[in-house]
């Protein structure tokens, strides 16, 4: 059982998957950084010094100062904020695998397509008779 095993996790497939697995793990880290470090701090800016993380909705009825007071009361909280960067990362991140696919797919195209091949043997023999039936 364990020779079995070891020949799964060795084929090809399972090591290509893990690496792509890892891969992404980390190309998802490298995203939510942008999202959250790069890009939502010069829309918040521009948005009148606004913090995206920092949105909420409170559901509770009370009068919270902010996200971390309304949390520090237990207070039923709706963070749209997050969900806001969250979708910015999705939208990256699918953004990427899409040009990623577009890349990969022209690579394809660009290959030259194989010849035909020629008439095999029996196709030849078939067409010398033809031509000589025609001929009588």
């Amino acid at each position: 059982m364990l020779k079995e095993f070891r020949e799964f996790a060795m084929r090809g497939n399972v090591v290509d998957l893990a690496v792509g697995i890892i891969i992404g793990g980390a190309f998802g880290k490298i995203t939510t950084s942008l999202v959250n470090d790069v890009i939502m701090p010069p829309i918040g800016l521009l948005l009148g010094k606004m913090d995206f993380s920092s949105l909420f909705i409170n559901l509770s009825g009370g009068d919270y100062a902010n996200l971390a007071a309304a949390q520090a009361a237990n207070a039923p909280v709706i963070r749209y904020g997050l969900f806001i960067n969250t979708l910015l990362d999705f939208i990256i991140v699918a953004f990427a695998i899409f040009l990623l696919v577009r890349a990969i797919n022209r690579l394809k195209k660009a290959e030259a397509p194989a010849a035909p091949p020629g008439p095999s043997a029996e196709e030849k023999l078939l067409g010398e008779i033809r031509d000589l039936l025609k001929a009588r």
